[in-house]
């Protein structure tokens, strides 16, 4: 069975710093391109930051650009999200997913439970 599971979430004022995890489990990823997303009240989810098999090339959403990092350890097989600079509306929750090979997009019934961040004013 596959699970991904996120961790890190947690209250922070503005300016201030997360680091988020995911750990994976029941598959190794290593070979597979990893994104953050993250789902607001009354939002759709949205991409946040992808980052290839190799952790060669990362993308970001333009919201998030200078401010979030994301990287990985296929070792571990683990994907985390560095996020600075946080602001209220990044308040959501964030989930971690790999991206299919065949159809480039994240795996639908991957989607895990997520970890809340609340960014105060």
């Amino acid at each position: 069975q596959v699970q991904l599971v996120e961790s890190g979430g947690g209250l922070v004022q503005a300016g201030g710093s997360l680091r988020l995890s995911c750990a994976a489990s029941g598959r190794t990823f290593s070979s597979y391109a990893m994104g953050w997303f993250r789902q607001a009240p009354g939002k759709e989810r949205e991409f946040v930051a992808a980052v290839s098999w190799s952790g060669g090339h990362t993308y970001y959403a333009d919201s998030v650009k200078g401010r979030f990092t994301i990287s990985r350890d296929n070792g571990k097989n683990t994907v985390d999200l560095q996020m600075n600079s946080l602001k209220p509306e990044d308040t959501a929750v964030y989930y971690c997913n790999a991206y299919s090979g065949s159809s480039y997009q994240p795996y639908d019934d991957y989607w895990g439970q997520g970890t809340q961040v609340t960014v105060s004013s």
